[in-house]
């Protein structure tokens, strides 16, 4: 668990290193409204090789894709404002060329970048600029009602787009190799169809969510397929090993030149192969695209954690929800009760409970509690200080009184696992009323009081073994004082302190000698536990 919570940390901080290396766009925001836009393409375009933007127009790559293969200075293609028919124009009027073919979708991105896809209702959207998504986005994360402090934003496409790249970037480096541009261009500075999207759509988001990007729990989260993409992919992959595409910079770099070196374009099987005629000839094999991608947008956050511990005051309320053909085992549950009062106040989805052990139904936990977790799914409101106290005071003013908290707070995953790992190692407290078949005399109390890190050997109780597998068990009970009952000799209170996962109720009475030594063999009569309470869990870490 910690692994994988690390492992989110360290991709989330890596998102906003890949955001923040291209944020010498922003340097010309300003200039862009005040010096006009397209000053700033001319002069970009004005430094590429035409004859290539000629042939990248021909075989139906998007104007977004040409400057950003051909690795533009300063990413300037990836400014919010401009929308594709304003790259698509300046393109053509300073390379003097106009395609002849009728591409409706790049032939590369699959109009990712040219902000063309189907939504869940297979309706064509168009859009004019990186803005225009922008509030769509900033609408749904308003209408799913987060409140947010920040917001990471991850863009998930298919193989067979960077699979599409890679194919386009060998054909054009085995075409132009001998001329100068391709290795301080081609194999530099190319940046990824996923980081240029994030960059266009990153600025005028934060501006409309009135927050910043950054490592947060709350993802917003576009999710891009094609149905062209498995049957491809699989085809395109025979007999090729897939590589890891390095970085540079922070920004993923999908024309590595390991993934594009010595790969001849003949290599790759093709339904219809678009070439340019003539005397170029940038033959590549990539197919013509009918269909833009299938795009859903998910806004959600990460799982949020409360922890605290709770006490059971019932003998009738199981720990989780216990149902049996369809009746219900006990009036309530620790679980439901906890978790229906937290979750409204977190407007999350769902929730799971975890605890520290647990205890039968008919064992009340007193004392200090036990600790548990609460997880919330999805939750659209993290709860402040004030209101998880507000939460705390409800549960324990329920009229029932079946169950309380204490401690109640709002912490990170770590949570989750300083409570599994001081599971095995925590000690239990009990409280068991016993009755034995003989009067108590002065020296059972003085022979159990001395009884210290005694240990006991226990086979699978035979009320559990049709769940639990035939084991035995070496068990710690660390001490036990004996309480007596006023105006009773057969009756009287056990306190003792145990290792966790020990049996109670079978140390008192023995398990029919499943369990030794027993309080009935020590004392050397029959023992019966009428109540078991548990009064103290002790973590490790406490």
């Amino acid at each position: 668990m910690s692994n994988e919570v690390e492992s989110a940390q360290v991709s989330d901080a890596m998102e906003v290193a890949q955001l923040s290396s291209l944020a010498a766009v922003d340097s010309h925001a300003g200039s862009c409204e005040a010096e006009m836009p397209s000053r700033l393409l001319n002069d970009a375009v004005r430094s590429l090789p035409y004859h290539v933007v000629k042939d990248l127009l021909s075989i139906g790559v998007c104007s977004r894709c040409v400057l950003r293969i051909l690795g533009t200075e300063d990413h300037i293609y990836c400014h919010s404002s401009f929308s594709q028919s304003m790259l698509c124009s300046v393109l053509e009027e300073v390379t003097g060329f106009k395609s002849e073919c009728d591409f409706q979708f790049c032939s590369v991105c699959l109009g990712v970048l040219q902000l063309i896809y189907r939504d869940d209702k297979e309706t064509l959207v168009k859009m004019e600029s990186p803005n225009d998504m922008a509030l769509v986005i900033a609408e749904l994360v308003k209408k799913e009602g987060h409140q947010i402090d920040g917001f990471s934003l991850e863009v998930s496409i298919p193989q067979f787009i960077l699979e599409n790249e890679s194919s386009l970037l060998s054909g054009m480096k085995k075409r132009y190799e001998s001329e100068p541009w391709l290795q301080e261009r081609l194999l530099s500075k190319c940046v990824s169809v996923k980081d240029v999207l994030k960059f266009a759509i990153t600025k005028p988001l934060e501006t409309l969510l009135d927050t910043k990007a950054s490592a947060s729990s709350f993802r917003i989260r576009l999710a891009y397929t094609h149905k062209m993409a498995f049957g491809n992919s699989v085809e395109r992959n025979q007999g090729f090993k897939r590589r890891k595409i390095g970085t540079e910079n922070g920004l993923q770099n999908v024309n590595d030149e390991s993934v594009v070196a010595n790969k001849d374009c003949s290599d790759y099987p093709t339904n219809e192969t678009i070439a340019v005629t003539g005397r170029s000839s940038l033959k590549v094999p990539i197919d013509k695209v009918s269909e833009p991608c299938h795009l859903v947008y998910l806004c959600y956050r990460t799982h949020i954690y409360l922890c605290g511990r709770y006490l059971k005051y019932s003998r009738n309320v199981s720990q989780t929800r216990w149902i049996i053909d369809e009746e219900r085992m006990g009036e309530a549950s620790v679980e439901e009760i906890i978790g229906s009062n937290i979750l409204p106040m977190c407007r999350g989805d769902n929730y799971k409970f975890h605890a520290a052990g647990r205890e039968d139904i008919d064992v009340r936990m007193l004392g200090s509690g036990r600790p548990f977790l609460l997880e919330i799914q999805n939750a659209r409101q993290v709860p402040s200080e004030e209101t998880v106290k507000e939460i705390e005071s409800k549960i324990n003013g329920l009229e029932n009184k079946l169950v309380g908290v204490k401690n109640l707070q709002v912490v990170g995953s770590q949570g989750w696992t300083l409570m599994r790992e001081g599971e095995a190692e925590k000690q239990k407290q009990y409280c068991a009323l016993v009755w034995i078949s003989r009067p108590l005399e002065d020296e059972d109390v003085c022979s159990i009081s001395l009884l210290n890190d005694m240990q006991i050997l226990q086979k699978t109780p035979i009320r559990v073994l049709h769940r639990r597998s035939p084991l035995e068990r070496k068990k710690i009970i660390y001490w036990m004082k004996i309480e007596r009952i006023a105006e009773s000799s057969q009756y009287f209170l056990l306190h003792l302190c145990t290792q966790a996962g020990t049996y109670i109720k079978e140390f008192v009475h023995g398990d029919f000698g499943r369990t030794q030594p027993s309080i009935g063999s020590i004392l050397g009569c029959r023992a019966e536990i009428l109540q078991l309470d548990v009064t103290d869990v002790k973590m490790d870490s406490e």
